[in-house]
């Protein structure tokens, strides 16, 4: 199954690049394909594409403040969820997203 997600928080440091990175490992642990596009004080980086987003079976925000371009999720599944529990139980939120969407 596959996944994207983009994470940011109020300040754009750390928190945001933690919770990429818990995800990206849990995510791999899970079986899952997911890209993480962070958007932080140095702008959107590893920008998802628009075959990435149409490939993905749902949209996870892990944010703590507005998406930008947003309008790229359009009519897509969308999970949001605060950055810290991105960091804190990502095997929890991952595990619970899989069984939801029947993978």
């Amino acid at each position: 199954m596959k996944l994207v997600a983009v994470t940011a928080c109020p300040t754009g440091i750390a928190h945001t690049y933690m919770a990429a990175e818990r995800l990206e490992k849990s995510g791999r642990k899970l079986g899952l394909e997911i890209k993480v596009e962070t958007q932080g004080a140095m702008g959107i980086e590893n920008e998802l594409g628009d075959e990435e987003i149409r490939a993905a079976a749902a949209v996870i925000f892990a944010v703590g403040i507005p998406v930008r371009k947003r309008d790229r999720f359009a009519g897509k599944t969308i999970i949001e969820i605060g950055v810290q529990d991105a960091i804190k139980k990502p095997d929890e939120i991952l595990a619970k997203i899989k069984a939801d969407l029947g993978g």
